[in-house]
């Protein structure tokens, strides 16, 4: 089954209005070049409104974090999934290493945020990964199994018909450090075969992100692998001709490998 090369840019705790307004110009100013790949940008809540005024045609707006409550109420500070599609997102992480790391948010938590984007209509990035301990360890297996299963018992195997999973090796997160091809190939293969053992048609369509440390110079590499279908971009899609160039890889593969 073919799947379309998907770069997304979580552009995390950064931006200003100027900072938005050239990213988004030099975005647009390639975004033709790359039309075999769905190009997303993720930028902080406040600005998801004036971003999608600036949005080029043909890139995707997504958010960062969304409220398990399915309702809207009494939650000073959270954003509700309804708001979020009423600013045009179309997507939204969940589950965000940061996200589990710093804020404490657990399988469960993830797995009900899940449950709540698909409900109020947005795609949901599930973000899975280890940290360097757990790889160390020898656990990166068990980790990854645990956390999809979280979220396949909470809302089952045909959610992810309607789903992208993000493999974020924690410890190549921001440090300079990037899983080699075959360790991110292995990671994403092994996350597909979790999916097939549950629904094999499901598996084959659910595009899987590889989400540690890809830039322009690894991304060709890494983008080769058979079940990694395009990247979740931290630091590179900050700057445009950074993230363009990774597209660019995503294109150039797509038209070889992926008629």
């Amino acid at each position: 089954m073919t799947r379309q090369y998907l770069v997304a840019g979580n552009w995390k705790m950064n931006g200003s209005r100027a900072a938005n307004a050239e990213l988004l110009s030099g975005i647009a100013a390639r975004v033709g070049s790359v039309d075999r790949v769905e190009l997303l940008v993720c930028p902080p809540a406040v600005y998801l409104d004036s971003v999608r005024a600036a949005l080029p045609v043909g890139v995707s707006l997504g958010a960062q974090n969304l409220s398990e409550q399915i309702k809207p109420g009494a939650f000073t500070g959270e954003t509700h999934g309804a708001m979020l599609t009423e600013l045009g997102c179309r997507y939204v992480l969940v589950g965000h290493s940061e996200r589990r790391s710093l804020y404490g948010e657990t399988n469960q938590l993830v797995a009900d945020k899940f449950s709540t984007a698909q409900a109020l209509g947005l795609i949901p990035i599930l973000c899975i990964g280890e940290t360097l301990e757990q790889r160390e360890a020898g656990q990166t297996e068990a980790v990854l199994r645990e956390q999809l299963a979280a979220v396949i018992a909470r809302c089952g195997i045909a959610s992810f018909g309607a789903a992208v999973v993000a493999y974020e090796p924690v410890w190549a997160i921001g440090t300079g450090k990037t899983a080699t091809p075959a360790q991110a190939q292995t990671a994403h293969a092994f996350i597909r075969g979790l999916l097939a053992a549950q629904d094999a048609t499901i598996a084959g369509s659910t595009r899987l992100l590889y989400g540690g440390s890809c830039k322009a110079d690894n991304a060709a590499e890494l983008f080769a692998g058979a079940d990694i279908d395009g990247g979740l971009i931290g630091g590179a899609a900050l700057k445009a001709s950074d993230f363009m160039a990774i597209a660019d890889a995503a294109q150039a593969l797509s038209a070889s490998h992926r008629p």
